[in-house]
């Protein structure tokens, strides 16, 4: 059984090694990880692995730290999939000026042909020789293998151009 946990703290809240703790006094077992720092904020997202006892006993734990700690803590038992559609991993990132609506605009063209996106970083930073807001974004994305790549590759650049994005589309290397 799985349980997704994001968490969210201050900076100065170190509940990392908490949350790694109670979850190996629970004997359960991380099987991915991620982190990162928003602002004056520190997030992390967890999927943790366990019998299904091991893992009740975890989220009455996470519970009990929520409070003891100032964290905020949510948990979710993913739904495994049975029918797993065979994908194709793909990097996809983008740069331009910086605009609001540009993962709305990317994740819309994506989700609309039933890309899988797996994967979502973005940040907007000052250009370093002109001091324009430029905007990033990195997915990793889920292609079927029902599409053709070609024709796709080429109408997400046609869809890049009319936005005024610069886009590199490439196999994912792990």
């Amino acid at each position: 059984m799985q349980l997704a946990i994001t968490v969210l703290g201050t900076q100065s809240s170190n509940f990392i090694t908490e949350i790694l703790s109670a979850i190996s006094s629970c004997k359960c077992n991380v099987v991915e990880f991620k982190g990162s720092q928003l602002s004056e904020a520190k997030a992390a997202y967890l999927l943790i692995e366990g019998n299904w006892n091991h893992i009740a006993k975890l989220e009455t734990l996470l519970e009990n730290l929520q409070s003891k700690i100032g964290i905020q803590i949510r948990s979710l038992r993913p739904e495994t999939s049975k029918n797993a559609a065979e994908v194709v991993p793909y990097s996809l990132e983008t740069i331009s000026l910086y605009r609001n609506e540009i993962i709305q605009d990317i994740t819309s063209f994506l989700l609309s042909r039933n890309i899988g996106i797996e994967e979502l970083s973005a940040s907007r930073y000052l250009a370093h020789y002109c001091q324009s807001p430029v905007f990033s974004t990195r997915f990793v994305i889920a292609i079927p293998s029902k599409i053709h790549l070609l024709s796709f590759r080429e109408e997400f650049l046609d869809f890049c151009d009319n936005l005024n994005l610069d886009a590199i589309l490439e196999p994912l290397k792990r």
